[in-house]
């Protein structure tokens, strides 16, 4: 990974906030990752990756409206931002000049 590229779990994170939109939160970022990419990843792996980003600013977070099913506690909601969007487009265009070009026996499409 260079400097400026993007690890496996933080390109899954990446890609679960832009599936759930307005409603990514820890867990549900988590259980879109579980749910999709069939990998079990722990609350705590989640939670230190979506702090991480919004450090380097690929994502960006607010509060929702605090709920009674969660004791009156709001949810942090995130967003990805301009920055993570041009880090996801470039590690995706890395892997995609990986792909082609590989044997038909071997050929993979990630659009299957």
């Amino acid at each position: 990974m260079t400097p400026q590229g993007l690890g496996e779990l933080e390109q899954l994170v990446l890609l679960a906030v832009l599936r759930l939109g307005d409603t990514a939160y820890a867990v549900s970022v988590r259980e879109e990752i579980e749910r999709r990419a069939q990998r079990a990843i722990s609350r705590g792996a989640v939670y230190v990756t979506l702090d991480r980003m919004e450090r380097k600013g690929y994502l960006r977070s607010r509060r929702g409206p605090p709920t009674a099913a969660r004791g009156g506690k709001a949810k942090r909601l995130f967003s990805v931002a301009a920055p993570g969007l041009k880090a996801l487009r470039a590690a995706l265009d890395g892997t995609q000049a990986m792909l082609d070009g590989l044997p038909p026996d071997l050929a993979w499409s990630p659009r299957r």
